[in-house]
């Protein structure tokens, strides 16, 4: 997005600054989109007939000494203090610093280090937020707790408490009465950690991995990261979409690609003069129109792809997980969605935030890498790039479950469903 660096309060209680006017004519961005589509369909359905994604099962392995390194408990623990270090820093910010974000570190660390940046850091390092969060080394710090007898995670649980965290931040985020306060998130922060050590105290160390917000978003990241573990535990270099294909099939997995989508969406559709009129008119108020819209935005979402499922059902017959079994093609689609959304963000107000923290923030005011017209295209190139990967696992998948004589038209829901998504993500970004 175009951002105003003058209004950093704005920006970062939207999660990104104001769009208005892209230079890109909405006749060529919806007709490349879909040429996009529509070939890559007709070709995945003419030349690949047979399934060749393996998942963890594929990989080359590393030369054994980086694997030595990555896997040392020196460099464990020096990632963990690092995760543990930033978190007191960004705290001691909330804590002492203004309550102005143009002034104090800890919104932007939060808004656009943590949640935006975990995209590149994931995409290129894998889950590195299993290895940075503060609330997993705390939990190390507290021997008794790992010592308690614990109770096994119900494996209906599965991705289910992290679905209801992600919606959480996004709440925060996008419908809070005040964001970037520091009141606001020194208490968010508190409750937050509260809960997770609580729970990790119940069910164990793996609790994280399954009942955070952040390990979960990063993990599902990191399916697309060329780093990866292969089945064996070998680290490798593999195709991404090997470890896209690696995705686990758990409840849960929908909502929380559902969630992502969703609040990406209603982020950018936060910024149109008539969704601003509206919440400044609601009888409602502010806070529970946007919580309503924030909602229905997810559930959008939601519905859209349970119809897919539900359609290719009919059409390929009976499978024990039509939900979850094409889950995984959505992962891209939410990447395209949060690199056009929150590209500017994090290439601007990511190094102001660092000089902030430095105590440099009297530094020059960070130029936009791209002018409007490359920032438009950018954006647009990102949501067609991640439905087209979106298909092309889909079709690996499709391939994989159903006949050769369904696999094709049973596509044909999943196909329609991301025209829809591509309509509507490229519909915001032209708003």
């Amino acid at each position: 997005m175009v951002l105003r660096p003058a209004d950093p309060l704005t920006a970062l209680a939207h999660g990104i600054g104001s769009q208005h006017d892209l230079p890109i004519s909405p006749f060529y961005a919806f007709a490349g989109a879909f040429a996009a589509l529509f070939v890559s369909f007709l070709t995945l359905g003419l030349l690949w007939s047979a399934p060749r994604f393996r998942g963890d099962r594929s990989g080359l392995a590393l030369p054994a000494a980086l694997e030595r390194i990555a896997d040392a408990p020196a460099t464990r623990t020096a990632l963990r203090g690092l995760g543990l270090a930033a978190a007191l820093a960004v705290l001691i910010s909330l804590l002492l610093g203004p309550d102005d974000p143009a002034h104090n570190p800890g919104p932007g660390a939060v808004y656009v280090l943590l949640w935006v940046g975990l995209v590149p850091a994931s995409l290129l390092l894998g889950p590195v937020w299993r290895l940075l969060n503060p609330l997993r080394t705390l939990y190390h710090l507290l021997p008794r707790a790992r010592r308690q007898g614990h109770t096994p995670l119900p494996a209906r649980l599965g991705q289910w408490p992290a679905a209801a965290g992600l919606f959480g931040f996004t709440w925060l985020e996008l419908a809070a009465p005040d964001p970037a306060s520091t009141t606001t998130l020194l208490t968010a922060a508190a409750l937050y950690a509260a809960a997770q050590l609580a729970l990790a105290a119940r069910f164990g160390e793996r609790w994280f991995a399954d009942g955070d917000a952040f390990e979960a978003y990063s993990a599902l990241l990191a399916g697309l990261s060329p780093l990866g573990r292969r089945s064996d535990g070998r680290l490798v270099l593999r195709n991404p979409f090997h470890g896209l294909d690696a995705t686990p099939e758990r409840p849960g997995l929908v909502a929380t690609v559902c969630v992502l989508l969703g609040s990406t969406a209603y982020d950018g559709y936060s910024d149109n003069p008539s969704w601003i009129n509206t919440l400044q008119t609601s009888p409602l108020g502010r806070t529970p129109t946007a919580t309503l819209g924030l909602l229905a935005s997810v559930a959008l979402v939601a519905i859209l792809y349970c119809l897919c499922a539900a359609a290719t059902r009919l059409v390929c017959g009976p499978h024990p997980g039509p939900l979850t079994a094409f889950a995984h093609s959505l992962v891209p689609i939410a990447l395209g969605y949060l690199v056009a959304h929150y590209f500017s963000l994090f290439v601007i107000e990511g190094p102001r935030t660092v000089s902030m923290a430095l105590g440099t923030d009297n530094a020059p005011e960070p130029l936009p890498p791209l002018g409007p017209g490359g920032l438009a295209a950018l954006q647009v190139v990102a949501v067609v790039t991640g439905h087209v990967l979106g298909v092309i696992a889909a079709h690996d998948r499709s391939v994989r479950l159903f006949p050769p004589a369904r696999a094709v038209a049973g596509q044909l829901p999943l196909l329609a469903l991301m025209i829809t998504y591509t309509i509507g993500g490229i519909g915001l970004l032209l708003n």
